[in-house]
């Protein structure tokens, strides 16, 4: 034990092998957030793009249309 400036004992946690593991599993955490995060982000646009592709057919339907597929596009064709 180690006395600090008061004279009370401290408790020296500190070894040499510590700091770098604790570093390490804080390093793989924030790598693991920031996959997750990316992950949910591609997973919302995914599914935003998805409604709005649904509310778009919906809406040719109800104007009595019909959905064509082009190469990378939906039409609403009008008869």
């Amino acid at each position: 034990m180690m006395k600090d400036s008061n004279n009370r004992d401290v408790k020296v946690t500190d070894s040499p092998t510590e700091p770098a593991g604790n570093l390490r599993d804080i390093s793989v955490k924030a790598w693991s957030q920031k996959l997750l995060v990316a992950l949910l982000c591609v997973a919302s646009f995914y599914g935003g793009w998805k409604s709005y592709e649904s509310n778009m057919a919906n809406q040719c339907f109800a104007s009595g249309g019909q959905i064509v597929e082009g190469e990378k596009t939906l039409l609403c064709e009008l008869s």
